[in-house]
């Protein structure tokens, strides 16, 4: 019987939410019933540590930098046992965002216009809306949204004073579209990544923050939303374009907002996404006949064939 190392927690702002994922991963793992599923709540192991840890197959449920931004699986490359996710290349391209905007301005999928934050001037060269986020988090962590002027001052304030405390914090500044909330699961299937169906997020107060990701239960979630015409189709071509162009594997979430006047703007990738109950990717897998037993299956044994990490 395969042994899967199921591995959570990690040191990054994200670390609550990974170890939900693992409980749930471990819980599904074990329903399945074909693996030996050994779960461990990491923080920042040595490849010395890693490899002391049993397991043919490493399952790395991490959210943020350390775990899912590219220092974790080379880790885990170093051991040579196959894991689930990005290798360490795309992996840290997907982290970061602005990395991210500049792969998706190669293939023409429109990203909004956005630059470094820079805690030593509160001249903005993007104009108002706009949104300051740390380039390498993610779950909402740090988002300030900016309406006006009066809300800059007090976003600067408060992301300049993270950004001393935390040097290698990194913000970033983006243009605000305003719209509806949509999100594009992938998952391999048959040797290829496939987009699942098109989930659109409705939060009950209107920011799809942390506490409505997580925390509340007033955000609807719909699976194939009705859209205009040729959107679903659209983001799902993207979704896709720009995941072969960062060498992602087996998973993945693209974001989008798709503003008023029907545009879809790419926002995110991310390349281990949730697996708690409020989690998107397993949602859509749901409605392809994938419970979270044969989902979190399905990856473990796309996983099984590859040992060479790029």
């Amino acid at each position: 019987m395969t042994r899967v190392l199921v591995l959570g927690g990690g040191p990054d702002a994200e670390r609550r939410v990974s170890i939900d994922s693992a409980a749930a991963i471990t819980d599904a793992l074990r329903d399945d019933g074909a693996f030996d599923v050994n779960s461990i709540t990491i923080d920042r192991p040595t490849a010395d540590e890693l490899a002391a840890m049993p397991g043919d197959v490493v399952f790395p449920a991490l959210h943020g930098p350390f775990g899912e931004g590219g220092e974790l699986q080379n880790l885990l490359g170093q051991s040579g046992r196959p894991y689930v996710g990005s290798g360490p290349t795309s992996a840290r391209l997907a982290m970061d965002k602005l990395a991210t905007k500049l792969v998706a301005a190669r293939l023409g999928v429109a990203s909004p216009d956005a630059c470094v934050f820079d805690p030593r001037n509160d001249a903005c060269p993007i104009d108002l809306p706009r949104v300051i986020k740390p380039v390498h988090d993610g779950s909402s962590f740090g988002v300030h949204l900016v309406r006006d002027n009066q809300q800059w001052e007090g976003a600067f304030e408060t992301a300049s004073a993270d950004a001393t405390a935390n040097p290698g914090r990194v913000y970033m500044v983006e243009r605000l579209i305003i719209g509806r909330e949509l999100t594009v699961g992938l998952l391999e299937t048959s040797g290829k990544l496939d987009a699942l169906p098109v989930t659109e997020i409705v939060p009950g107060d209107g920011f799809y923050d942390y506490e409505s990701k997580y925390e509340r239960d007033d955000t609807r979630y719909l699976i194939d939303p009705d859209l205009p015409a040729g959107v679903a189709e659209n983001i799902s071509c993207d979704a896709l374009k720009l995941a072969d162009a960062l060498g992602v594997r087996h998973l993945a979430r693209v974001d989008f907002m798709l503003d008023t006047g029907g545009t879809p703007w790419l926002l995110e990738i991310n390349t281990m996404p949730g697996f708690t109950g409020h989690s998107l990717l397993p949602m859509a897998a749901r409605t392809r006949g994938l419970d979270m037993p044969a989902l979190c299956a399905q990856l473990v044994r796309c996983a099984l064939p590859e040992h060479a990490i790029a």
